[in-house]
């Protein structure tokens, strides 16, 4: 009935670039029109005046255009002829503490979100959903802060990493990453806490913190339930203005808890998610039964409905779940195949509606397949624990802002971005034609980060004949 976890999913982001130039021209320009506040980067700018907070996160936003692999390959990549700064200015930023990295990323989405709200027209109003799922952060090493032996249920193994919580919103045309937390799994052997040694915890890298800072902050919730920081992440996107009309999730974090989070907001928002069938009780003509009971009494009791659209037999029922009322439907697809269940708090939803409204849950798979696959999700391979959240909210804010623009190049197709292997369109250095455009790119980049471009740019063209050559072909161009 309704599709398993599987990697292999259609790219959204697949095809969408197919000309290099418009492709950064394109990117650069949005990220150029985004207003980021000063006072988010106030922490970290105290102790380094030459390059400011804002100007090291466009830097590391840039990396996969440039075709930079991590911060270790800056210093060889052709971003580094303008921007000649260390690369310990990144990883001293990216390990700060003191840098809210959430706050950051609702700002920059927020403003996307608002742009794509005056461009978009429809005469159905769409259905907005926040989905939530986790997705596994599988290390090499041993030593990263944190780390956790932890279950893939996708492959059905144990592997050392991150399990990385998510919360996404879809508008009804366009997925968005909102939030995230990374966890480990503490299992239940005690002499093995979070499925490791005593010499391997002993292994793992340790730093101190503030109690008050971000990054502690960031720590703390990896030691709280993905349940418990799930609400916390819905409460935070109500918080920020973000309105949806369901949450979805997959029978893993269907939870009473959820469900009653859900049921009690202020605002109008149902639950939809997959159900077990587990020992959950239910409230059913004046009876406690199971999932698997309910179902006995519905096949003895009246017929089943049927699905011409989606091909599958299905029965409803409105059952109360700790005095709240929720509807369940049950339904399979073929006659020896298992029976599939959906819970939703709206009780006034059908069967059909209920199934194409909980397959955009979907959506946040395509997000970390593409995610993975083009943006490194999950691949830091930096010790420090905050590392890791700035590079997963990079890599978020990097999708969303891919995700806006194909809203605003009206889902054009354009090719691929972020492939690594097409060198021959990302290694700038390879053709001359790129290298004017970027410099046309930076200099506008230039004046948005108060960066003083024009002497580094005579500098570099001064001392080296290629590059003179290359500045004296874009003066050609400009007159001709």
């Amino acid at each position: 009935m309704l599709p398993h976890k599987s990697t292999k999913i259609i790219s959204e982001l697949q095809k969408y670039f197919s000309s290099s130039e418009k492709t950064i021209q394109t990117l650069l320009g949005e990220l150029i029109s985004l207003k980021i506040s000063d006072k988010l980067f106030k922490g970290i700018d105290k102790n380094n005046t030459q390059y400011k907070g804002k100007q090291k996160f466009i830097l590391l936003l840039l990396f996969p255009i440039f075709a930079i692999k991590d911060i270790s390959h800056y210093s060889k990549s052709p971003l580094y002829q303008l921007y000649k700064c260390g690369k310990d200015v990144f990883y001293e930023f990216s390990n700060s503490s003191f840098f809210n990295w959430r706050q950051l990323s609702y700002q920059i989405t927020k403003q996307l979100f608002r742009r794509i709200e005056n461009l978009s027209f429809s005469e159905t109003e769409p259905i907005r959903c926040l989905i939530a799922d986790d997705t596994d952060f599988i290390k090499r090493g041993r030593c990263f802060e944190l780390l956790s032996r932890i279950y893939s249920h996708v492959t059905h193994t144990f592997n050392y990493g991150f399990k990385g919580l998510f919360l996404g919103y879809h508008d009804g045309k366009s997925f968005f990453g909102l939030d995230f937390s990374l966890h480990g799994e503490k299992g239940k052997d005690e002499n093995k806490p979070y499925g490791l040694n005593k010499k391997q915890i002993k292994s793992r890298y340790k730093t101190k913190r503030d109690k008050k800072s971000y990054g502690q902050h960031r720590v703390n919730e990896y030691f709280e339930t993905k349940t418990f920081m799930l609400i916390a992440m819905i409460r935070k996107a109500i918080a920020e203005g973000i309105r949806f009309d369901y949450l979805l999730t997959d029978s893993w974090f269907t939870s009473f808890e959820l469900i009653k989070f859900i049921a009690t907001r202020r605002i109008k928002c149902f639950f939809l998610g997959m159900v077990k069938n587990g020992k959950t009780k239910y409230l059913f003509k004046g009876k406690n039964l199971t999932f698997s009971e309910i179902l006995s009494i519905l096949k003895h009791s009246q017929k089943a409905g049927y699905s011409k659209k989606l091909k599958c037999k299905f029965y409803e029922a409105e059952v109360e779940l700790k005095e709240i009322k929720i509807k369940l439907f049950f339904c399979k697809t073929t006659k020896k195949g298992n029976w599939h269940g959906l819970l939703t708090t709206n009780t006034e939803l059908k069967f059909e509606k209920a199934y194409e409204i909980y397959s955009t849950r979907w959506t946040i798979e395509v997000f970390f397949k593409e995610c993975k696959q083009l943006l490194r999700l999950g691949k830091c391979e930096s010790r420090h624990f905050e590392a890791q959240i700035a590079a997963t909210t990079l890599c978020m804010v990097q999708y969303n802002l891919l995700s806006a623009l194909k809203r605003f190049d009206g889902y054009e197709s354009f090719g691929e971005l972020f492939r690594q292997a097409n060198a021959e369109t990302l290694e700038i250095t390879i053709k001359e034609r790129i290298w004017l455009i970027i410099i046309e790119i930076l200099t506008e980049l230039a004046e948005f980060m108060d960066f003083e471009l024009d002497f580094l740019l005579e500098h570099i063209f001064a001392e080296n004949e290629k590059l003179t050559k290359l500045i004296n072909l874009k003066s050609i161009e400009k007159s001709a």
